[in-house]
């Protein structure tokens, strides 16, 4: 994933992650993931810069849960 993408998506994640419980965090992952590609094209990010890494999406999603 291009520094670009990555900083994007870090951002993007810490921006969007629920305050509240989460009942579904698989869910939550897959949406999430979908979203954050979708802000990131809006951002001309490319979608391929995505998905080159969006096993990684999701761990960032899944450590930010944490």
């Amino acid at each position: 994933m291009s520094k670009r993408g990555s900083d994007f998506l870090y951002h993007w994640i810490s921006e969007h992650l629920p305050d509240d419980p989460i009942l579904d965090p698989v869910l939550l992952v897959i949406d999430m993931a979908v979203d954050a590609k979708r802000a990131a094209e809006t951002q001309d990010i490319p979608g391929q810069e995505i998905d080159e890494e969006i096993g990684t999406i999701y761990k960032f999603i899944m450590q930010g849960l944490r």
